[in-house]
């Protein structure tokens, strides 16, 4: 919690990003929902491909992509193995957007990143639909409070502040000694759709292993692999051998020219992957 956020109130502009998939009904409800409260609402899909209940990838693929749309945006995400239990669902103001979710920790990556974070529970029965289950949070709970609060309906009218969420424990690459030699290590923290690794080594991490090594060019182990320095462009890389590069989104990215580095190399998510 970090003090009272002063954004302007949403334009009707909202996101949606699940586990869902688009086979079955669940996405079009809560549009369905969304636009029979707020006819005017624009709907834009940031992925209903998330693996089923995997909380950690849907907190960060929102907190990748949130930051790219227009401040007042109403993001909206719902992965929720616990959807019936005891667990919140919260709606949160930042200085830039709004976001609704369970508290689970899928927020925790794009809440990081953001400042004046004002959390409250939806409480209010108002902004819910009443079903007979309790299966579908995404459509009951979720969906009609984002619709609301793009009728101008005021944050605290949803329900009670709360001083304290659901984090992800997140783990920052670290400092240790590899072969007498100081190393920086991280980890593989997504895997996209084409299998690139992901490393959470950002590139202020890869200035401070050269300012820390005195040497310019990293070499990244992983999984008995071994990258000598890093590439600028895909195009860049020999087919068959692993290639690492700074990614769009500022992170070293382990991958093979045109192929699936995670099956290829058998390498999944929380792989270390050390800067030596």
């Amino acid at each position: 919690m970090k003090g009272p956020a002063s954004v302007p109130h949403p334009a009707g502009l909202i996101t949606l990003l699940t586990d869902f998939g688009t086979a079955d009904w669940f996405v079009a409800s809560m549009k369905g929902v969304i636009l029979s409260i707020n006819p005017q609402a624009t709907i834009v899909d940031l992925t209903h491909e998330i693996p089923p209940h995997a909380v950690g990838n849907a907190a960060y693929v929102l907190a990748s992509c949130c930051r790219s749309f227009p401040t007042g945006t109403v993001h909206v995400a719902v992965v929720d193995p616990g959807v019936g239990s005891q667990r919140r669902p919260l709606i949160v103001q930042t200085a830039r957007y709004f976001f609704l979710a369970p508290d689970n920790g899928l927020l925790s990556h794009a809440l990081g990143q953001e400042e004046n974070v004002e959390v409250r529970e939806i409480e209010n029965r108002r902004y819910r639909l009443e079903p007979l289950g309790r299966t579908f949070d995404g459509r009951d709970v979720f969906a009609p409070a984002a619709a609301w609060l793009t009728k101008k309906e005021s944050l605290p009218s949803f329900g009670s502040l709360l001083q304290s969420y659901e984090n992800l424990q997140v783990r920052m690459p670290q400092w240790e000694q590899r072969e007498g030699r100081a190393a920086l290590t991280g980890e593989v923290a997504y895997i996209d759709r084409f299998g690139n690794l992901i490393t959470n080594l950002s590139a202020d991490h890869v200035k401070q292993w050269q300012e820390a090594t005195k040497r310019s060019r990293p070499v990244i182990q992983f999984s008995g692999h071994r990258i000598d320095g890093l590439v600028g462009s895909y195009r860049e890389g020999e087919r068959h051998r692993p290639h690492a590069l700074i990614n769009s989104g500022g992170y070293v990215e382990i991958f093979l020219s045109e192929s699936n580095a995670s099956v290829r190399l058998s390498v999944m998510n929380g792989e270390p992957v050390c800067l030596t």
